[in-house]
C-alpha cells in the first residue's frame, strides 16, 4: 500500500489514534472478513497500522509512540496472516486496503539471508517430481479444504519499531462450491495475538466470486494447464501487481498463495514448481526454520520494487511445503537497513473435511 502522510504529533494524536484503534476493534468484533481464501490471510497489520494513521487534531508535545510516516509501499505476503475487513467497516474506518501485509522484526537464526545459488530450478525439478507422487483425495463441492497453521505477524506500530507477536493457532476452512458465492470459506484463530480469539469468522467476497484465481477450488485447479510455460502465462494474465511490486514477484506470491492455502491436484501442483523455475530471480535458501521450527529448504525471490522477500520452506527429505517467511530488505525512514523477518508460518495440517468447524483428527494438539 502507497501512501504518504504527515506526522502525527501531541498527547492528541495518540488519543485519537487509540479511540480509532478501539472503534475499529469494536468494529471487527461486529464486520464479515473480506477477500476470498488464497488471499484473505493478508491483512492484519495494514488494518490495525492504518488505524494507527487517522489523523488527528496537532499537540503541543510530540507522542513517544508516534514518528514520521514513511512513504509506504504495500507490505508483502506471507502465507500468514489475517483477512481484510469488509467493505463495510472500511468505510466506516476511510480506508482502502489494497494489498497484503504484515510487520517485520529483525531476523535472527537460519533462513535470515538468501543464498545466491544455481541450485534453485535442481530443486524446484526435484519437489516437482515429490509432486507428482503425492496422494490426493479429490474435494467435492459441498466440501471444505481445511489448514491449519501456526503464525507470528507483527504486533508493532505502523511507524515505530517492529515486533513479531506470540505464536498462534489459525485454521481455515475454504469451501468448494463453485458459485458464483459471496461466502468463500470461515477462519478461527486462538492463542495471544490472535484475531477475535476463539470465533469462528465468515470469509466474505464484496462481490459473488466463481471457482478462479480469487476462489482456487480443487476442481478449478484440476482444470489448469500442466504445462509450466502456459501455466504461467495464465497467471500472468490472471494475476495483478501491487504496491511496488513487479509483475514477476505477484505471480510468486500468488503460486505461494496457492501452495500454502489449497489442496493441489498432484500434476497442477508440479506444473506449479516448474512455472516458478522460469519466473526470473528465484534463488534457494540451503537452510531456512518455520514457525514451527522445523528446518527446510528455503526457495526465494527478492523484489527490488517492493523492497520485500519471501522465502517458501520445503522439508530436506520429503520436499514437502512446511511453510514460509517474509522480509522487508529496506525501509529508511524505519530505519530498516538490513533483512528484516515481518512474519513467519508453518503449515500443521490440510485435510478434507464435510462442515466448516470440523477439525481432522490429530489437529489442535
Amino acid at each position: 500500500m502507497n501512501a504518504d502522510r504527515p506526522p502525527r504529533t501531541g498527547s492528541a494524536a495518540g488519543s485519537a489514534a487509540g479511540s480509532a484503534r478501539s472503534a475499529a476493534e469494536d468494529l471487527l468484533a461486529s464486520a464479515e472478513w473480506d477477500l476470498p481464501p488464497s488471499r484473505h490471510l493478508r491483512h492484519k497489520e495494514v488494518l490495525m497500522q492504518q488505524i494507527d494513521r487517522t489523523p488527528a487534531s496537532p499537540a503541543p508535545a510530540p507522542s513517544p509512540r508516534t514518528s514520521p510516516a514513511p512513504h509506504r509501499r504495500r507490505l508483502p505476503r506471507p502465507a500468514l496472516a489475517v483477512p481484510a475487513v469488509s467493505m463495510a467497516l472500511a468505510g466506516a474506518l476511510f480506508l482502502t486496503f489494497s494489498g497484503d501485509g504484515h510487520g517485520s522484526a529483525p531476523a535472527v537464526g537460519a533462513g535470515s539471508a538468501p543464498a545466491e545459488v544455481n541450485s534453485a530450478s535442481v530443486t524446484l525439478d526435484r519437489i516437482a517430481a515429490a509432486a507428482m507422487k503425492t496422494d490426493a483425495t479429490p474435494v467435492k463441492d459441498g466440501q471444505f479444504v481445511y489448514i491449519e497453521r501456526l503464525t507470528r505477524g507483527n504486533t508493532g506500530s505502523f511507524n515505530g519499531p517492529v515486533r513479531l507477536g506470540a505464536l498462534h493457532r489459525q485454521e481455515v476452512w475454504t469451501a468448494q462450491d463453485p458459485g458464483p458465492v459471496t461466502r468463500t470459506g470461515w477462519m478461527r484463530e486462538t492463542g495471544e495475538d490472535a484475531v477475535m480469539p476463539g470465533q469462528m469468522v465468515p470469509v466474505e467476497s464484496a462481490e459473488p466470486v466463481r471457482a478462479g484465481i480469487d476462489h482456487p477450488t480443487y476442481e478449478w485447479l484440476a482444470s489448469l494447464p500442466t504445462d509450466p510455460d502456459a501455466l504461467l502465462e495464465l497467471l500472468h494474465s490472471r494475476t495483478g501487481a501491487e504496491g511496488g511490486d513487479s509483475k514477476d514477484q505477484a505471480v510468486f506470491g500468488r503460486i505461494g498463495d496457492l501452495l500454502s492455502s489449497t489442496i493441489m491436484p498432484p500434476a497442477t501442483a508440479s506444473g506449479l514448481y516448474k512455472a516458478v523455475e522460469r519466473i526470473p530471480g528465484v534463488t534457494q535458501v540451503p537452510d531456512a526454520v518455520d514457525a514451527a521450527g522445523r528446518h527446510g529448504i528455503g526457495i526465494t525471490r527478492e523484489d527490488a520494487g517492493s523492497a520485500t522477500r519471501d522465502v517458501w520452506i520445503f522439508d530436506k527429505d520429503t520436499l514437502a511445503y512446511l511453510g514460509s517467511r517474509s522480509y522487508i530488505t529496506g525501509d529508511e525512514a524505519r530505519g530498516i537497513t538490513t533483512d528484516t523477518l515481518y512474519g513467519i508460518d508453518a503449515v500443521m495440517a490440510r485435510a478434507v473435511v464435510d462442515r466448516h468447524g470440523e477439525e481432522p483428527a490429530g489437529t489442535g494438539n
